[in-house]
Parts: structure tokens; C-alpha cells; sequence
């Protein structure tokens, strides 16, 4: 050997430092992907190889035996970057040091969009109870052998949640239970075949499963009453005296989007209105809204009461039989019968209260239904 070289006498046992190239023989070494292993078909994926002694160069392996990679080949300083990605890039990854190591656990490097997206769907919905079970399924028209579900929580940490194998076109059902505020966040789908495992579809359109139920409920009402005429504007108000800081609005179960909350109502509450714009029929139906805070995206309050809003035409309104005490509905006893009938079936009926909260009911059977139901318990 020769002289000044740190192994130029060593004995035995030697309480000497040790080289860190030494320790690299000994030291597990790892490989990461920034930012994410799960790499969008033509776009890039920087590879790191960490260790706890000074890396300054490390060598990159691509270790499914079927393809080579030429940019690969020789030393590697501090990280490298891959890419535009294509099919070839997919695979198993290691990593060691340039001249002494032993290689680090195999990173998987997946390409995505290689095929096309599947969709996903929640069940019975998106909004779950804390403790409820919730269902999401991925389905697609492609025969994938294989569908892979992935979570992005509130921190933004994207992870695999689970995978399962599937038999031609038929979907694969994931089950989160119980819900929990871990478990709540943005799930997606992908596809892949089996002989190509490492080359995933597009993911699916995104799914937000929220946990409601866990503050108290906000109220909705609509500026102006909950019945329009078509054409005029239409802004309806959700407000707390919790302190949310935003305001979700949802249609029928469909969310509308969210609102920061901005200002008080006279009763010191904290509101945030959303305008509809110019009211249309489409605009009918049931609202209800919740209430949530930035720090916390994914948990929502209980929901609002229900409201009913409708946006009616030029026709007039039906006759006086139908403004009637709060929570008494008219009986056809007391009223014109002319005036609560009518052979055009999509024409809506109201059941106005003196609150101006109404009960949209459509045609005459549904009309003489909802009629017959108040006398019941009106006489009773």
C-alpha cells in the first residue's frame, strides 16, 4: 500500500473514525422521487440517492432486466433527472455509490397516462358521518387487469391507499371504514395490465370525501324569499355564529363551490353569500350549505337546514287558497277546488307558508297528495 494511506498499518481492532467509503459498504442507502414516483407521461421525475455520510456521486441501476436505459450508464452527481418520460422509463429503480456500497431498496418508477382514464364514483356519497362507511368504486370500458387507488390527504401527501385485481370490466369496489379525518381527502383511480405493470392509465377525475357532522350546523337563506321570477338575480346567504372561514354550497348534492366568509349579518353572524346570477328554471331546486375551516379542508359541519328555492316564468301564481298560517297547509275543504286543479302536469304548484318558505310540488297528483297529508294532520 502506499504511505498516508489510512490502511497502511491496520490492526486488528481499531477504535480509529471510520472512512465514510468504509461506512458505505455497511450503510443502507435509499433512493426517492421528487415530486412524486408516479410520473405524468412526458414530464419529468428528478431521482436522489440519500446517504449519511457525503454522497457526492452515485450510480443508478434500472433493475426489470428487460430494458437499458444509455443515460444511465456512468456516475451520477447529487440527483438525476428523467425524462420526458415514456413507456421505457418505467420500472424498478436502485441506486448505490459510485465505487462502494451495496444498493439501496428498489424505488418503482410509474408512468401514467399511457391509457385512458377510468372514473371513480363514491357511495352512498361524498359526504360521510364520522364512523360511516363510505365505497369507491373504479370502473373503466378498458379490460384493465388491475385498478390502483391513490390518496391526497391535507397536507398534500399524495399515497397509494390500495389496489386490487379485477376480472375483465368489472369494477373494483375500495372500502374506507370507518371514516375517520385521516381518512377523509381527494382519492383518485388508475388502471393498469398486468404485462406491463409499471404503466398506469391517466388518473381518473378527482373525488373529494368529506367528514361532516363535526360543528354545528350553518342557516341558508335566499336574499329576497326562496321564490324568483325568471331573470332576476338570484344570491343566496349561508351564515354561522361558529367561526367558519369558508362556506360550502351544495344543489342536490352537487357542490356549487366555496365562498370565504366576508362581513356579519345583523345578528353578528359570519355569512358568505353566493350570487346564482340571473334565476332560470334550471336554478330550482333543494340548497344546503356547510361550514369549514382552512386548516381543516376535508371536515365539514352538520348541513344546513334544506332550502327550496324556485324560479317560476311569467305565469301567475295560483290563487289565495294557497297563502295560508305557518305550518298549515291548505285542505281542499276550504278551498276554490277550481283554483287547486289543473291538466297541465308540468306546471308547479306552491304551498306558501307565512314565512315565505314553500313546498314546490309538481302537477295535480302530487298537489292532491301533499293536500290530503296536511288535513290528515291538521285534523288530528
Amino acid at each position: 500500500m502506499q504511505q498516508g494511506s489510512p490502511f497502511a498499518s491496520c490492526p486488528c481492532i481499531s477504535f480509529s473514525p471510520v472512512s465514510p467509503s468504509l461506512l458505505g459498504e455497511y450503510e443502507k442507502l435509499s433512493l426517492s422521487a421528487w415530486p412524486s414516483p408516479v410520473v405524468p407521461l412526458g414530464q419529468t421525475v428528478t431521482l436522489q440517492c440519500h446517504s449519511h455520510s457525503p454522497l457526492k456521486r452515485f450510480r443508478l441501476f434500472k433493475r426489470d432486466g428487460k430494458r437499458h436505459l444509455p443515460e444511465l450508464q456512468g456516475d451520477h452527481f447529487n440527483n438525476f433527472t428523467l425524462g420526458p418520460v415514456t413507456g421505457e422509463h418505467a420500472g424498478s429503480y436502485t441506486c448505490s455509490e459510485a465505487y462502494w456500497s451495496a444498493p439501496s431498496d428498489p424505488l418503482q418508477i410509474v408512468v401514467s397516462g399511457v391509457f385512458k382514464k377510468p372514473s371513480i364514483s363514491a357511495h352512498p356519497g361524498p359526504l360521510v358521518q364520522q364512523g360511516q362507511n363510505v365505497t369507491l368504486r373504479c370502473h373503466s370500458l378498458v379490460m384493465f387487469d388491475k385498478f390502483i387507488l391513490h390518496h391526497e390527504n391535507s397536507t398534500g401527501h399524495f399515497q397509494r391507499h390500495g389496489e386490487m385485481l379485477t376480472g375483465g370490466y368489472a369494477p373494483a369496489d375500495f372500502s374506507i371504514a370507518p371514516m375517520t379525518l385521516a381518512s377523509a381527502g381527494t382519492y383518485r383511480c388508475y388502471g393498469s395490465l398486468r404485462r406491463s405493470p409499471y404503466e398506469w392509465s391517466a388518473p381518473s377525475d378527482p373525488v373529494d370525501i368529506m367528514i361532516t357532522g363535526l360543528s354545528k350546523k350553518p342557516s341558508l337563506s335566499a336574499q329576497g324569499g326562496s321564490m324568483v321570477r325568471s331573470g332576476e338575480n338570484v344570491t343566496l346567504v349561508c351564515s354561522s355564529e361558529s367561526a367558519f372561514d369558508q362556506f360550502h354550497l351544495l344543489r342536490e348534492g352537487v357542490n356549487l363551490g366555496r365562498h370565504l366568509a366576508g362581513g356579519q349579518s345583523p345578528c353578528r353572524a359570519l355569512q358568505a353569500e353566493f350570487p346564482l346570477g340571473p334565476g332560470t328554471p334550471a336554478h330550482s331546486g333543494v340548497y344546503r350549505c356547510y361550514g369549514s375551516f382552512t386548516r381543516s379542508p376535508y371536515s365539514w359541519s352538520n348541513s344546513s337546514d334544506p332550502l327550496f328555492l324556485s324560479v317560476t316564468g311569467e305565469q301567475p301564481l295560483p290563487g289565495p287558497c294557497f297563502v295560508v298560517p305557518v305550518q298549515t297547509l291548505c285542505c281542499p275543504t276550504l278551498c276554490h277546488p277550481e283554483a287547486c286543479s289543473t291538466t297541465d302536469s308540468s306546471v308547479l304548484h306552491y304551498l306558501l307558508h307565512m314565512d315565505h318558505s314553500l313546498v314546490v310540488v309538481k302537477g295535480p297528483s302530487y298537489l292532491s297528495e301533499a293536500m290530503s297529508q296536511s288535513c290528515r294532520a291538521t285534523q288530528a
